[in-house]
């Protein structure tokens, strides 16, 4: 009763934590999915309408282009007259200073120039002057005119009528009374007394200038309900492309209502749901392995939910493309750390709910799961780098050739086609490289293995494995001979081969402790012999502990810590237990002295490497090497190690462990070069 409250228990807490992460993912993605509601089209000028006949559901404006608007913006601009302040205390002022700083009389001339000089001064002001600066801004066009208020009155004043302060001190010395004393007063500076008179009056102008702009019209005409804005296969030309944008942009408007938000979120929210829930169903009735696994499904969900996120950042902000996103990254993680058929399930999910999200919804459905085939098929096993730079060509030329194909569908030209996406593409092969150093990152974060680190761990020369050939050469001989045998067994069944060649390269790493107690390190001497059984099983048994703690420290992969301790499984050292147990036939025995810690082998590499390890170093024992010898103790250790329920908790059929028996005789005959057995003449 208890053990049924415990599993049920179990299955309750399972199904709630998946449950959770699926209202979590759910909940993260439509939080940034846009606010956008209404029918999402693509059209542009000059093309085909691809999409059923357009009725205006409402009456709406028909907004002018941002161009047409900006051109009458400038033509208002071009035309109007900033205002400016007549100031006439700057005369009054400015004359006083010259009679008061010359009035002793300018040296070398006549009193009568004083008058003369405040006379000119005094038309200069009479005509405006004004700031050099401000002058050079608006009197490129000496046609233009300003407004001068002067009191209560404005009046228009042509911008060649009035002097700039540099331009007022030259009008000086072009008079015909001063120019012949120019030398003469030159030296006066009559500079300082020019000072400007019109200011401009920042707050009236920019007030006037507003009015002005705020009378150009938006829209140019008006759609009415009802009416027909385009039909299937017309070419949408300037006219229509305007109505087709303020067809969207109302749309844009009406769907800012908190209503409509609401709607348009509660429609969001079953549309991610249904995909997630269906992705979760799938993981639940196919890939059960997965779904048991809590660091598999974060995987997945965490790769379902980012994508979407970015695509609606990138379009809530107008960011570049959504084209040049490398969305193939995740059918290929997943392709590389689970299989071929998850990572195109995830794809579809997760392109389904970014196409929420995309405006050219149609397009970017097919080219994108276009380019996750692709990245699927080219990306069986990565191996080398190669690989990838093979896979990001390929992604790259798939979307630009199913692009083109969708683009001849629709338009007549090619040389009409909008040829700006194959940028996009291109920069999504570049990024698309940036997943090898990313699978580094998404081991460490999730503990998945790839064969990248596979074939790094399996080099012979790296610390562990040199030691292990140093220390003990007949263990490493035997897991070399062991990893060749597994891996025959594993491609002829569909396992992964290179992960069982690392596990058989590791497996035995516990016996650099004591190497000479293992009958492949000796030399003739065998220590064991001289110890009490149960002692000497213990000495054997030890391997598997010290090799985990080997794996520890050297910080192996737990995928590999799992082949160290599944190798024997919960067998026994049956030499030293049938032994004892002869030696003490009245004798209860302890069987945890003479047994392995386990557990079984739960995955079909594990298996796998447990018939090969078996059988191998048998094999080393046989009197003689025949056909017939060798076939009979293949099958009658792989038959033991089935009978005795070994394979019970792994995947492997009987189908895969027949095919891995036919192997291991015909390699280990292969090996040991045995003859046929040539027949007595009879008699």
């Amino acid at each position: 009763m208890a053990r049924n409250n415990s599993t049920q228990s179990h299955f309750w807490r399972k199904f709630f934590s998946r449950l959770a992460l699926v209202l979590l993912s759910v909940v993260i993605i439509v939080w940034f999915l846009p606010r956008t509601s209404g029918p999402q089209f693509r059209y542009d000028v000059g093309k085909p309408w691809m999409y059923s006949s357009l009725i205006a559901s409402f009456d709406f404006p028909i907004y002018k282009t941002d161009e047409a608007i900006q051109s009458e913006r400038d033509s208002i601009l071009e035309a109007f007259e900033p205002y400016y302040n007549y100031n006439s205390d700057v005369e009054k002022e400015q004359i006083a200073n010259f009679r008061n700083t010359f009035k002793n009389g300018i040296p070398g001339l006549g009193h009568e120039y004083i008058e003369i000089i405040a006379d000119r001064l005094h038309r200069l002001y009479q005509a405006g002057v004004m700031s050099t600066p401000e002058y050079s801004r608006i009197g490129k066009d000496t046609t233009s005119t300003i407004r001068v208020v002067s009191g209560k009155t404005a009046s228009n004043l042509q911008i060649n009528c009035i002097y700039s302060t540099i331009a007022a001190y030259e009008q000086l010395f072009l008079d015909e009374k001063l120019a012949p004393q120019r030398p003469l007063l030159q030296p006066c500076n009559l500079n300082e007394f020019i000072r400007p008179n019109l200011i401009y009056d920042k707050d009236r102008s920019e007030t006037e200038k507003n009015d002005l702009l705020s009378t150009i019209p938006r829209a140019s005409g008006m759609v009415l309900a009802g009416q027909k804005i385009i039909d299937r296969g017309e070419i949408v030309d300037e006219k229509t492309f305007r109505e087709l944008s303020s067809f969207e942009h109302e749309m844009r408007r009406r769907s800012a209502t908190s209503s409509t938000i609401s709607s348009t979120i509660a429609g969001q929210s079953i549309f991610v749901l249904i995909l997630i829930a269906l992705f979760t169903i799938y993981l639940a009735l196919f890939r059960k392995d997965y779904f048991e696994k809590p660091r598999s499904i974060t995987m997945l969900y965490s790769f379902i939910t980012l994508f979407p996120i970015v695509v609606s950042l990138m379009i809530e902000h107008n960011i570049f493309s959504v084209y040049a996103v490398p969305f193939a990254m995740t059918p290929i993680f997943i392709r590389v750390f689970m299989d071929s058929r998850t990572a195109f399930i995830a794809h579809v999910v997760m392109i389904l709910i970014c196409a929420a999200a995309v405006k050219y919804q149609y397009e970017f459905i097919i080219i994108q799961l276009v380019a996750g085939l692709v990245a699927i098929y080219s990306l069986r096993d990565l191996e080398n780098r190669s690989q990838l730079f093979r896979t990001a060509f390929l992604v790259a030329l798939g979307s630009s050739i199913t692009y083109l194909a969708l683009q001849l569908m629709q338009d007549n030209s090619i040389w009409q086609m909008d040829h700006d996406m194959y940028k996009y593409f291109i920069v999504n092969g570049i990024l698309l490289l940036f997943a090898y150093p990313l699978m580094l990152i998404v081991e460490k974060a999730f503990g998945f293995t790839s064969n990248v680190t596979l074939i790094e761990l399996s080099n012979t020369s790296k610390d562990l494995l040199r030691r292990l050939s140093e220390v003990a050469p007949g263990t490493f001989q035997h897991s070399i001979t062991v990893g060749n045998l597994a891996v025959e067994i594993a491609n002829k069944i569909g396992a992964k081969g290179q992960l069982v060649r690392t596990g058989a390269l590791y497996h035995d790493i516990g016996k650099m402790y004591n190497p000479a107690f293992f009958t492949e390190n000796q030399a003739g001497v065998n220590p064991l012999e001289k110890m009490g059984r149960a002692e000497a099983a213990q000495i054997v048994i030890s391997h598997i502990n010290e090799g985990l703690k080997l794996a520890e420290k050297y910080d192996l992969p737990s995928i590999i810590k799992d082949f160290i301790s599944t190798h024997h499984g919960t067998g026994k050292t049956k030499y030293f237990y049938i032994s004892y147990k002869n030696e003490h036939p009245n004798e209860k025995i302890d069987e945890n002295l003479f047994t392995y810690p386990g557990p079984n082998p739960f995955t079909r590499e594990q298996a796998i490497l447990m018939m090969a390890d078996t059988v191998e170093a048998a094999s080393r024992s046989l009197p003689e090497y025949t056909e017939e010898s060798i076939s009979a103790l293949v099958n009658r250790l792989i038959d033991a190690q089935v009978s005795e329920g070994f394979f019970d908790d792994c995947p492997i059929t009987f189908h895969d462990i027949n095919v891995a028996k036919q192997v291991l005789i015909e390699r280990l005959k292969s090996i040991y070069h045995t003859r046929i057995s040539y027949p007595e003449l009879k008699k």
